[in-house]
């Protein structure tokens, strides 16, 4: 799908399920990969995850469309946007639209490199997704020096397996 069939598609899913227009821009970005779309305040144009497309289809993605277009209309006219507003999830829930979209197998940041840390002092032990400076942090518990164990990746499991 180019996207100018994407701005068609966005524009016919807006009139079908808001009755209003939409009349921004609606893209793919290829650099989301945990999300499914996002909506841009500033510009108020729409970008989407071509690999939810890709990977789960036109029916999940129409939906994804529906989310990022609540948010977009409620914006304009000056209503709760945000995921926690009472105005964004009853109209979400009134066009059908999806609260979350689905991960797609190796685009998470679940499998990143994690660092392992323990502290000199009491021995606790935790884990950080950045590196951190040992000279200028210590142990949040009895505030000893603490010092890098080992960096690992973690797997992340699929619902499947659990």
């Amino acid at each position: 799908m180019t996207d100018e069939e994407l701005q068609d598609l966005v524009q016919r899913v807006s009139i079908e399920s808001f009755h209003l227009p939409f009349r921004h821009r609606a893209v793919f970005n290829p650099r989301l990969r945990t999300t499914g779309g996002r909506y841009l305040l500033g510009s108020h144009c729409l970008e989407f995850n071509v690999y939810q497309l890709q990977h789960f289809g036109m029916e999940d993605f129409v939906k994804i469309i529906k989310h990022e277009l609540c948010h977009y209309h409620l914006h304009l006219c000056g209503g709760g946007y945000r995921h926690r507003d009472s105005d964004f999830r009853k109209l979400l829930r009134q066009v059908g639209g999806s609260r979350f979209c689905g991960t797609i197998p190796g685009m998470s940041n679940s499998s990143a490199l994690q660092y392992v840390y323990r502290c000199r002092k009491c021995g606790t032990s935790f884990i950080r997704r950045r590196r951190l400076d040992t000279r200028r942090y210590v142990c949040a518990s009895c505030g000893g020096k603490i010092q890098l164990m080992k960096r690992e990746h973690r797997i992340e499991r699929n619902d499947k397996e659990k």
